[in-house]
């Protein structure tokens, strides 16, 4: 349930902290106070799409906060435990920002989600009910949908082994379609694909062999500038016979170590020709070495310029390194083997056309059955809720239409409509064409209540679901809505004091002008501040003793009710 909301800068709202609780909780008000402003609040925490539109003027964003606590079986802590987000205190807090930029930010526990995965978890959370829900009910293209939620335990299996089976039956049928249609060019695209790959891996590449070879090439290129740079280097280190710069430098060792104790500076200047001398010493082993392994290859020179030849061939058609030439072979590998695998004959592929054709048709006759049986199941319940809500009289039918022999869409082979006769002797109709809003609003309150037992959901919200009725309808929509409360908090906004003296708690909704700025504000009713507001909801303008009489007697009548 929501224990807590908190809305800030949303629409004329500055700031309304409100505390709810268990049961029936009712917000009423004039028109335009701001009752819907509170619902859609709620909505936006659940997931609903934001607007910087709602942020209030002056303001650079909105706020909206709630507290919910939930069964410890509830479906909301599995939500949370499969994405991660902590719930060890048994309670939940979304938070929603929705900044003048355009930013948005979405915090469950303190973790940042996404719009979508907020979402989710509150699907699990609010049912939100509004006279926009009527609409849903006058378009036929729904029913099938409503029917399906109510019989989702029934059909639920069927209908996804159903349509993973249509999915892929559309994707057989595209795959014929583009193979007859392109037949030509795939074969020319197979073709060039299968020519890349023989090229890219008959070459062998190697990354780092460009690289190598190339510097290979360099130094075969240079080979008489190198055998001359180490001999005249060997030459210059080492001398002749005749002078040895080497033994030079070795003698000038020897006398600066002499008087290296005398003078640190001494010392310095002999450590320095030490290094020299031993580093001279050095590179003149490895000039030499160097020396014995230079070896001039002609034919070792025309492999790399021929390897390299192959490299940058591959590398003017698929890429400017040896790295992007494979990058482009994995692709073309991957493509290359998708193709492969759906290149089977056109025989093959309508065979396999067919079977699963047959398989659709078997399932689609099996969800046939289980919606027939789940229909009369609804229609009974539907009856028997109608019942309630004086509509006895009011006969409620699913009607099935069959789609043409070999024709499927994705939720079965027959097309669904809800039917309703109002008044004995009248012929069956659509609901569509028939149904006016009163009638409209009952029925949906009559699906919503069923439905509502098997959603598992801990709050519902009806706004203004009672719109076009009065009297004892009225009397009953409220009588319905008291008896949904008892196993989820309802949060209900009407305009009929039935429904609201069936409440269990009561927050009147007002509307101030405070230093040129519209203000909404929200009080929790007394029990005297109560049977004020049902006078004025009974009467108008002027409140009568009379009409305080009436409220207070409503106000008895709706307790023994619920007794």
């Amino acid at each position: 349930m929501l224990e807590n909301l908190s809305i800030s800068d949303f629409a004329i709202i500055d700031h309304l902290e409100i505390d709810f609780s268990n049961g029936m909780t009712v917000l009423t008000g004039e028109t335009g106070a701001g009752k819907s402003i509170i619902i859609d609040a709620v909505g936006l925490l659940a997931g609903g799409r934001g607007s910087q539109n709602f942020i209030r003027t002056g303001s650079n964003k909105l706020l909206i906060q709630g507290l919910f606590v939930f069964p410890e079986d509830g479906l909301t802590y599995k939500v949370l435990d499969d994405m991660g987000i902590d719930h060890s205190d048994n309670s939940v807090i979304l938070q929603r920002e929705i900044y003048r930029n355009g930013r948005n930010i979405c915090r469950v526990n303190g973790m940042l989600v996404n719009t979508t995965m907020l979402k989710k978890i509150g699907e699990t959370i609010v049912d939100i009910h509004g006279q926009n829900e009527h609409q849903e009910l006058m378009q036929p293209e729904r029913h099938v949908h409503l029917l399906d939620e109510f019989g989702h335990k029934q059909i639920g299996d069927t209908l996804a082994k159903y349509q993973k089976t249509f999915d892929h039956y559309q994707q057989l049928k595209a795959s014929i379609k583009e193979k007859r249609g392109n037949e030509k060019e795939w074969s020319q695209r197979l073709d060039m694909l299968e020519f890349q790959e023989n090229e890219i891996s008959n070459a062998h590449l190697e990354v780092g062999e460009e690289e190598e070879l190339v510097s290979q090439r360099d130094h075969l290129l240079n080979y008489q500038k190198i055998v001359d740079a180490l001999n005249m280097s060997f030459s210059a280190i080492n001398g002749d016979e005749t002078f040895n710069p080497l033994d030079v430098i070795g003698e000038a060792k020897n006398s600066m170590e002499s008087i290296e104790e005398v003078d640190p500076q001494f010392r310095e200047i002999s450590d320095n020709i030490k290094n020299a001398f031993y580093l001279l010493q050095d590179a003149s082993d490895n000039i030499s070495d160097q020396m014995d392994l230079q070896e001039f290859d002609q034919g070792r020179l025309e492999e790399i310029e021929e390897r390299l030849n192959v490299i940058y061939g591959l590398k003017r058609k698929y890429g400017d390194s040896i790295e992007q030439i494979l990058k482009h072979y994995d692709n073309v590998v991957k493509e290359l083997s998708t193709m492969q695998a759906d290149q089977t004959t056109g025989e093959d592929l309508n065979e396999q056309y067919e079977s699963t054709v047959n398989k659709l048709s078997d399932l689609a006759d099996e969800l046939n059955t289980e919606r027939h049986a789940v229909a009369t199941k609804l229609e009974e319940a539907v009856h028997d809720q109608l019942s309630d809500l004086y509509m006895a009289k009011t006969e409620f039918k699913v009607n099935f239409e069959k789609l043409p022999i070999g024709e499927f869409h994705r939720y079965g082979t027959e097309r669904v409509e809800f039917y309703m006769r109002t008044n004995p002797g009248e012929a069956m109709l659509p609901l569509s064409k028939i149904a006016s809003g009163g009638e409209l609003s009952r029925i949906m309150l009559a699906l919503k209540t069923l439905f509502t037992n098997m959603q598992g959901v801990t709050s519902i919200i009806f706004d203004e679901v009672d719109t076009g009725v009065s009297g004892r309808v009225a009397q009953a929509i409220a009588e319905k809505i008291s008896k949904i409360a008892q196993k989820s908090q309802v949060l209900c906004i009407t305009h009929l004091p039935q429904v609201a003296a069936m409440s269990d708690h009561h927050y009147f909704i007002e509307k101030k002008i405070d230093k040129n700025r519209t203000k909404t504000s929200i009080i929790k009713l007394s029990v005297q501040k109560r049977v004020d507001e049902l006078a004025r909801m009974l009467s108008g303008t002027t409140v009568t003793d009379l009409t305080l009489q009436h409220a207070n007697e409503l106000l008895k009548l709706a307790d023994e009710t619920k007794k």
